[in-house]
C-alpha cells in the first residue's frame, strides 16, 4: 500500500504580505511555479501520489490550479476549514481515509529531502512518530528538539533563551512520518497543534517518537526574507526541483 501525505495549507500567511492580500502562502512563486506545485512535484518523485489539503485562506487558489491533482500524477483531496483548527487538528480530520505510516507535511516547507529514507527509518524503529529534523544558525528562534543519543525525543523547547541553546541544537523541519493513531488524541472541539499539544501529550502517554537528522535542503518561508531567499536557493540550484 502506498503512503499517504497530508499537506497542510490552512494557513493565511500574514507575514508574508502583502504578497498574500490575494493568495494563500503556498500558491506564492518560487522559481516561476506556485511553491505547493514543487512540493507535490517533490512527493511524486518518491512515489507518494496520494495526497490531502487542508484549506482556509483562499482556497479556490489552490483548487482551480491543482484540481483533482490529475493533471500533476497525484490524486488529492480536499478538507476546507471555515475556522483553523491548527496544525494537528487539520491533519486529524482526515483521519477516516488513513490506513497506515502516514506523512505530514507543512506547505510553507521547501525540501528536497529523500522521503523514502525518512520512511525507512520510522518504520525500522517502530516509532509512533518520526520528525524530520535539520539545523539552523539560530536555534533558538525555533522549536528545538531534544533527543537521548539514540535518537529518541525525550522534549521540545519552543524558543529558549539562547544562552541555553547550543548552536548545534536540532529543529522541528515540520516534515514527519506517522502512524495514524496517533491522531485519534486530536481534541474534536479545539484547535490543536503538533508542537505545542500532540506532541507533548505523546511523550507524557510514554509513545515514541524519534528524531530523524535530515540530509538535503529546508527551509521554511514564512516571512519576506525567507520567501525571497527561498527563491533565490531554488534559482540558483541549491534546491533540488523535481
Amino acid at each position: 500500500m502506498s503512503v499517504p501525505a497530508i499537506v497542510l495549507v490552512a494557513g493565511e500567511g500574514s507575514r508574508l504580505r502583502p504578497l498574500t492580500a490575494d493568495r494563500p502562502k503556498p500558491m506564492l512563486p518560487i522559481a516561476g511555479r506556485p511553491a505547493l506545485e514543487w512540493v507535490v512535484r517533490w512527493l511524486r518523485a518518491h512515489g507518494i501520489c496520494t495526497l490531502y489539503f487542508n484549506l482556509h485562506y483562499c482556497p479556490q487558489a489552490i483548487m482551480e490550479h491543482f484540481g483533482d491533482g490529475t493533471a500533476f500524477g497525484v490524486q488529492i483531496t480536499y478538507s476546507y476549514e471555515p475556522v483553523l483548527r491548527g496544525t494537528a487538528g487539520g491533519a486529524a480530520h482526515f483521519r477516516p481515509c488513513l490506513r497506515g505510516t502516514t506523512l505530514v507535511i507543512y506547505g510553507d516547507v521547501l525540501s528536497d529531502l529523500d522521503l523514502q529514507a525518512l520512511l525507512a527509518r520510522h518504520r525500522a524503529a517502530g516509532a509512533a512518530v518520526t520528525l524530520a529534523l535539520y539545523r539552523v544558525p539560530d536555534p533558538w528562534t525555533r522549536g528545538v528538539v531534544e533527543q537521548a543519543p539514540d535518537g529518541w525525543i525525550t522534549g521540545f523547547r519552543e524558543k529558549p533563551a539562547p544562552a541555553t541553546c547550543p548552536p548545534t541544537a536540532l529543529v522541528n523541519a515540520g516534515i514527519y512520518a506517522l502512524e495514524p493513531a496517533v491522531l485519534d488524541l486530536v481534541p474534536a472541539d479545539r484547535p490543536s497543534d503538533f508542537g505545542h499539544d500532540l506532541f507533548p501529550l505523546l511523550l507524557a502517554r510514554g509513545e515514541r517518537l524519534l528524531g530523524w537528522e535530515a540530509e538535503g535542503y529546508i527551509h521554511d518561508y514564512g516571512t519576506l526574507a525567507q520567501y525571497y531567499q527561498a527563491d533565490a536557493d531554488a534559482r540558483a540550484g541549491r534546491l533540488r526541483l523535481f
